[in-house]
Parts: structure tokens; sequence; C-alpha cells
């Protein structure tokens, strides 16, 4: 096997180590970023209170929004995300990072995470065109 070979093995476990725990790391911190917009949102469609029939919709929304926020807040201690899991995962997904720039630099590590992205937006397109 060649340097080249050598290079293209690391890469692509790099590439898997990285997807596999961010995509993990994301599972926790997409609950926070939701949260964020899901209240801008009720926020926008609370003006539509009163139109025919859609309260009850409303309703539905700011019950999913506060179970969102409870299940946030169990999550957090003072501000800070305390869950054990979460706390190594942001960790170990640090350290990949740290990794893949040691081997690939900072331009290697921006690659990754632009595939990466590609790749869970792609996810969510093809999982809609399957509803």
């Amino acid at each position: 096997m060649n340097k080249q070979d050598t290079k293209n093995l690391i890469k692509r476990y790099l590439l898997w180590l990285y997807k596999t725990t961010k995509e993990a790391f994301d599972k926790y911190e997409r609950k926070f970023t939701q949260l964020e917009v899901d209240k801008s949102l009720l926020k926008k469609i609370e003006g539509a209170r009163g139109v025919r029939g859609v309260d009850k919709y409303i309703e539905e929304f700011r019950k999913y929004v506060t179970e969102k926020e409870n299940f946030c807040l169990k999550l957090k201690d003072k501000g800070k995300r305390i869950e054990p899991e979460f706390l190594w995962l942001d960790i170990k997904l640090s350290a990949i990072e740290a990794i893949i720039k040691k081997y690939f630099g900072a331009k290697g590590l921006s690659e990754i995470k632009v595939l990466y992205e590609k790749e869970m937006q792609q996810r969510i397109l093809k999982s809609m065109e399957h509803k």
C-alpha cells in the first residue's frame, strides 16, 4: 500500500468517526436549536388565533413546544448541558476534529463538515420524498 492509499484510508476512517459522532451529538444539540425556532414560530402563528378552526392546532403546537422545552431543561443545569452522554460526545467530537486538522489541516476539516452537511440535507430531502 502506498502513502496515498494509507492517507485515503485514514481520511475515510476519520470521516466515518466524525459522521457517527456528529450524528449522536446532533441528537442532543438539535433539541435546543429546534426549540429556539419553534418558539419563534409559535409567536408568529399565534397571530392567527380566532381564524376559523385553527385555535386547536395552535394549542397542539404550544403543547409540543412546552414538552420540548421541559425535555431541554432536563438536559441543562444553570444554563449548562450536563447530560454525561452529551458531554462525552462533545469531548469526542472536539478530539476528532483536532485529529482531522492534524492529518489534513483546517481545509480537510472544512471539507468533512461540508460532506456531512450535504449528507444530512440529502437525508431530509429523501425522507420527504417517501411520505
